[in-house]
């Protein structure tokens, strides 16, 4: 690589606030944070979401019953200024 053109590639600290999980990994982003990890100060990135707060990777999946949604807006509101005909209706 040609010297002064590419960012600086470093260790840095990712903290997850969703679950206060933090893991060191290299990166070229700028943060003007910083932490102290294992004794030794990174630059500190935070972030929302990891691998351990995603439902899909902690297999944390909220199921969606959605067939019950469309009955009880069915109930509800039944076919006023509906366009579609109604199942059974």
């Amino acid at each position: 690589m040609k010297p002064e053109i590419h960012p600086d590639y470093r260790e840095v600290v990712f903290h997850d606030l969703s679950c206060d999980f933090k893991f060191v990994t290299r990166s070229t982003i700028q943060t003007r944070e910083k932490i102290e990890h294992n004794g030794k100060e990174y630059p500190l990135i935070k972030i929302e979401v990891s691998a351990e707060s995603h439902p899909f990777y902690t297999g944390k999946h909220k199921i969606v019953d959605t067939a019950g949604r469309v009955e009880k807006f069915r109930q509800k509101f039944g076919t006023v200024g509906s366009k579609t005909s109604v199942a059974n209706a």
